[in-house]
């Protein structure tokens, strides 16, 4: 894909669980297209990895946060408003897999698994709002199993059915400021929690189940989120963009 060197100059995004995958794919474009990024996550290491990585000099901020805190959410916006003063984009990508059937799931993990994925996701954007700019941009991440059944997965895809309607009630809620809020549902993409949660074995029965014929790798998603947090899409919202080859409308199992 050609990008617009200039599509995110001047603008501010804020990406959760930026230091692998596709947080970090979608960081590294943005700021090739511009953009000062703020990049959060749980290990510190990590984070200082992702920066090194990313280069970016000044305009790459890097910040330990925990979503399902909402202490360090509190810190984490008091740091953009005082380095920054707004933003204009968020991508609200910080998220944990889970993959067990239902009959084997403990309440620690339920709770942990929304305490990261929905209550992360809502309060990131409700501690976010009195920062954005007009005519911001909000990119949820929930998941192709919001579009279809996958076995083991049903406290995974609860979690991100609420993403995906958080994007249209926000879209609804924040519209009259001129935000737009829309979701993407990747279907299986090479990221390190894909890697973890999928063993190698398996790796081309997956693919073989998708229209493409591959998985997808963290870039591809990274420029479906630009996409819907550029001016490109200032007349898409509420909306979800499936990016799974074909897996959900097309899937050959």
């Amino acid at each position: 894909m050609t990008h617009n060197v200039s599509r995110f100059d001047d603008r501010v995004a804020l990406i959760t669980g930026g230091t692998s995958g596709m947080g970090l794919a979608t960081a590294r474009l943005l700021l090739a297209e511009g953009a000062r990024v703020v990049i959060t996550g749980r290990d510190r290491t990590r984070l200082d990895a992702a920066v090194a990585e990313l280069g970016g000099g000044d305009r790459i901020l890097a910040v330990p946060n925990d979503v399902a805190r909402l202490a360090d959410l509190d810190t984490l916006m008091a740091t953009i408003r005082d380095r920054h003063g707004r933003l204009d984009v968020v991508f609200a990508n910080a998220g944990v897999a889970t993959f067990l059937p239902n009959g084997e799931i403990t309440e620690a993990e339920f709770d942990r698994v929304l305490d990261i994925n929905v209550k992360g996701v809502f309060f990131t954007v409700q501690k976010a709002l009195p920062l954005l700019s007009e005519r911001a941009a909000i990119v949820l991440n929930a998941s192709w199993t919001v579009h279809r059944g996958l076995p083991g997965a049903s406290l995974y895809a609860a979690t991100k059915a609420a993403v995906h309607n958080l994007a249209h009630t926000l879209a609804a809620e924040l519209g009259h400021r001129g935000i737009r809020v829309n979701s993407v549902s990747p279907g299986y993409i090479g990221t390190p929690m894909f890697h973890e949660n999928i063993p190698a074995e398996a790796h081309a029965g997956v693919a073989a189940a998708v229209a493409s014929g591959r998985i997808g790798t963290a870039e591809e998603v990274a420029d479906a989120v630009a996409f819907l947090a550029s001016a490109d899409a200032s007349y898409v919202n509420g909306q979800d963009l499936i990016i799974d080859g074909g897996l959900v409308a097309a899937g050959t199992q």
